[in-house]
């Protein structure tokens, strides 16, 4: 059974406060991954202690690396069931995680990073993981 949406909301915020979309439809999946050349993440947002705890506060401190993907956007597990499905395939060769996220060069997957590698992380710990993936893989550094 679906979270209540007004308790996911803070969740949500979380990521949309420091610039990542929201990708509610399989739709807005469909044309954030279109958009290219360049570099592009999505995360699988969820709401389990983990996410909390460790991937949300991660993913904010990575994207204030100065290198960092183009574009960042993010489904919910359990609440945007069509949007998170139409992510996961995408990236169909992992298998479905939640938290978890994806790293695209040109519309290619390039780096995965799965809950079981968050689970039991620091944020720091997870920001780092990330940002050693966007300096292998988004180039020049962000004004």
């Amino acid at each position: 059974m679906p979270y209540d949406p007004a308790l996911v909301q803070p969740m949500r915020d979380e990521l949309t406060r420091i610039g990542v979309t929201e990708l509610v439809t399989a739709g807005d999946v469909d044309v954030f991954l279109a958009a290219r050349p360049g570099t592009a993440m999505i995360i699988v947002n969820s709401v389990c202690g983990c996410a909390a705890g460790m991937a949300r506060p991660g993913v904010r401190l990575a994207l204030g690396h100065s290198i960092r993907p183009d574009r960042v956007g993010s489904v919910f597990a359990g609440q945007d069931v069509e949007a998170t499905a139409r992510a996961r395939a995408s990236f169909a060769e992992y298998p479905p995680s939640s938290p978890s996220a994806a790293l695209f060069k040109d519309g290619e997957v390039v780096y995965f990073l799965p809950r079981h590698r968050i689970e039991g992380l620091t944020p720091v710990a997870v920001a780092a993981e990330l940002t050693r993936a966007f300096d292998a893989h988004c180039g020049a550094p962000k004004a």
